[in-house]
């Protein structure tokens, strides 16, 4: 008998220059919008910016870049550095995206780190760059993006790019890699240690784009439009970039001006219907259009992720602007989503992180790690696997999962009967009073309740007799106050009465991180001694 010859199908490399060449072909037409201040939004369509990243392809090409060298961008959301994105990773290099909030030697370390000799950067951001270019010895150019600069520097070459886009070839082939070979690379915070690299493949960053399509997660259409509030250099925006021209979406980059007022004016003017980014930036809108008596009557949606989110500012959000809060729960080494909030849901506030899309896997251990023996319904320390989920860090050789894949979130979660994650904490940030634990994340939920409170932070606070005792500091909203006996009276009944905070500490703003979220490693700095 002859053999059996089974059929087969195309190969079809996961590379992420096909996603804009998706969206140049089939939606040529659909825009990426930046708003520049004091001047009209600057736009361009999918079709232009493939050209204009294979331009910048070309002219790195012609500096020596080739697959897997580094590149670095010190950008914010503009067109320009979305373009830089697609030109890095198109031709098989590495976009090392830095956070222009950290401090020069931060940034000047990491380069060292990923080796990168090649900076783009915002024009408003040069003297940072310069400062940078000091101490990071390897950058031998910056290429300025989003306007000019007459900044110079000893060592490194700083040249406007726009001038040579103008006359580059597009004679640069994207693809033709494997699609395991890394595309980006992103620093976490460092808020234990020293920062750890994660580095994005093609094919992981692809999945993970497949994944934030499906219905329940982002639901993006072609008809939207969307705006990332969320940075480009903080975990792939979350995925935004390559999301929003696989639909062919409309994309509304807000640039460097994320207060509430701009925002709000952006959304009116560009029709915005979905906005993405952490709770503290709804806050500051919500307050502008208190204010103001503004109305977005185009938004729909607003998304959020990033740290938890208080009901009470759900409920405001809600009201206020009459769209639907979508919440999100993940972090920079799971590319970074993990868990959304599905939109038919009408139990959103009991579940605030949602559910694991198609892709990911979610397990609750002990202390030890070892899974718990009933994983629905019990509070544990949370792990996760799968497509886009770290193994290595950028620079080690050793795995940071175990042998069965499984990767220690640092978060304490719950898993209800029904498959809704909740996020319980930060197993970091318990406290220890007297030999037993004090979750600061139930507290915290219960002030920021309050109408009169913006934000509330629970830190645990040195302590001769207990070891630790937690404290409890709040900012304000504008215009509201608030006893500290009441602030406290709240907690009655809804915590154990040891519980309690000793003390409540006003400030005026509340300091956060580089990241959007409450920077609780400079509260412990400032406040855990007493």
């Amino acid at each position: 008998m002859k053999p059996v010859i089974d059929g087969s199908m195309q190969t079809f490399p996961l590379t992420l220059d096909q996603i804009v060449q998706h969206a140049a072909k089939w939606h040529p037409a659909a825009e990426v919008v930046t708003a520049r201040q004091g001047q009209d939004n600057a736009r361009v369509t999918y079709a232009d910016l493939r050209q204009r990243g294979l331009k910048i392809s070309s002219i790195l090409k012609g500096l020596g870049v080739d697959v897997g060298s580094r590149v670095a961008t010190l950008a914010w959301n503009t067109q320009a550095h979305v373009e830089t994105w697609y030109a890095v990773m198109g031709m098989g290099a590495v976009c090392h995206t830095l956070n222009p909030r950290l401090t020069a030697e931060q940034l000047a370390w990491m380069l060292d780190q990923s080796e990168a000799r090649i900076v783009f950067v915002s024009a408003d951001l040069m003297p940072l760059a310069m400062q940078v270019a000091d101490r990071a010895l390897g950058v031998e150019q910056v290429f300025v993006i989003d306007g000019a600069t007459d900044l110079a520097h000893p060592r490194a070459r700083v040249e406007a790019i726009e001038p040579l886009i103008a006359d580059a070839p597009m004679d640069v082939r994207w693809g033709g890699f494997d699609e395991n070979a890394p595309s980006g690379l992103c620093f976490t915070s460092g808020s234990t240690g020293m920062p750890k690299g994660v580095t994005y493949t093609h094919r992981s960053s692809f999945l993970h784009t497949w994944k934030l399509l499906q219905a329940d997660v982002l639901a993006l259409r072609s008809v939207d439009v969307v705006m990332p509030v969320v940075p480009l250099f903080h975990a792939n925006a979350w995925g935004l970039p390559f999301a929003l021209p696989a639909t062919g979406a409309k994309m509304v980059l807000p640039g460097r001006q994320m207060d509430g007022a701009s925002l709000a004016r952006l959304i009116a003017s560009e029709g915005v219907t979905v906005a993405v980014g952490v709770p503290t930036v709804w806050l500051g809108m919500c307050d502008y259009l208190e204010a103001t008596g503004a109305r977005l009557p185009s938004l729909e949606r607003i998304i959020v992720g990033g740290a938890p989110m208080p009901p009470a500012l759900m409920e405001r959000i809600e009201r206020q602007l009459g769209v639907m809060v979508q919440t999100s729960w993940g972090m920079t080494e799971m590319s970074p989503t993990g868990a959304f909030g599905v939109l038919s849901d009408t139990e959103r506030f009991a579940a605030l992180s949602g559910r694991p899309a198609l892709g990911v896997d979610l397990m609750v251990a002990d202390q030890d790690g070892a899974p718990l023996a009933q994983q629905r319904d019990q509070e544990g320390r949370l792990f996760v696997r799968g497509a886009a989920v770290i193994e290595r860090y950028f620079g080690q050789s050793e795995p940071v999962v175990g042998a069965d894949g499984w990767f220690d979130t640092g978060d304490l979660a719950k898993i209800s009967l029904r498959g809704d994650l909740m996020i319980t904490g930060r197993s970091k940030d318990l406290i220890k009073s007297g030999g037993e634990w004090i979750n600061p994340a139930d507290i915290e939920a219960i002030v920021s309740a309050l109408p009169e409170v913006a934000l509330s932070a629970v830190i645990g606070r040195v302590d001769p007799k207990w070891s630790e005792r937690p404290i409890l500091l709040v900012e304000l909203r504008e215009g509201h106050d608030i006893t500290d006996e009441a602030i406290l009276a709240a907690l009655k009944g809804r915590i154990a009465s040891w519980w309690t905070p000793d003390v409540v500490i006003r400030l005026d703003a509340m300091p956060l991180a580089s990241t959007g979220k409450i920077d609780k490693l400079k509260l412990r700095a400032l406040y855990s001694q007493g």
